[in-house]
Formats: C-alpha cells, structure tokens, sequence
C-alpha cells in the first residue's frame, strides 16, 4: 500500500509542475518559431528563420547579454546561455558587435 500512495504522489506532483506556467512559458520559448523584435533588431531561436528574413545578409549568434555575436563555424555560435539567430547588418545596427577573440 506504501508503494501505491507513493507512486500517486509521485504522478500528481509532476502533473501539477507540468501544469505550471512557469514550465509551460519554457517549453514555448524554446520551441518558438516566430521573430522577437528588441528595438530595431529581429531575434530568431532558429538560424533557418533568421536566413528566410535576412537572405542576402550573414545570420549570427547574438550572446543577448553582452551584444557581442559570433559567426558559424566559431566556437560559442548558438552555444551561449542567452542569445538568438540575428541578421549581421541589423546587430550593427543596434551597437552590437562581432567577437574580438575569434570564438
């Protein structure tokens, strides 16, 4: 009997965290598709999304906290905690800037 008030604890706790609108918002933002506008500058969560806005311009990882972007094929593209697929001339735009180091 343990075992059965275990497990229906078990289920009811993670039904009511994936109920949360804390998880649910997460969820949403990762799986995003759609543009988000920061003052003049468009955000993608994919590099597809960003290119389909951008073709004749170079698509970038923006790290959103430090407006330093990276190119593809350096080391922290689409690898940083908090960032977004941007169009190259729109970052310029914005006063944000490419990487000095490389990476």
């Amino acid at each position: 009997m343990t075992v059965t008030f275990r497990s229906l604890c078990v289920a009811l706790l993670t039904a009511l965290l994936l109920s949360s609108p804390t998880i649910a918002s997460a969820k949403q933002k990762t799986t995003a598709h759609a543009p988000v506008t920061t003052g003049s500058l468009q955000l993608f969560s994919t590099e597809r999304a960003a290119q389909v806005h951008c073709p004749r311009d170079t698509v970038v990882w923006l790290n959103t906290n430090s407006g330093i972007y990276h190119e593809k094929g350096m080391r922290w593209y689409g690898r940083t905690r908090a960032g977004a697929y941007v169009c190259r001339k729109e970052a310029d735009a914005a006063g944000d800037r490419d990487t000095r180091n490389g990476q």
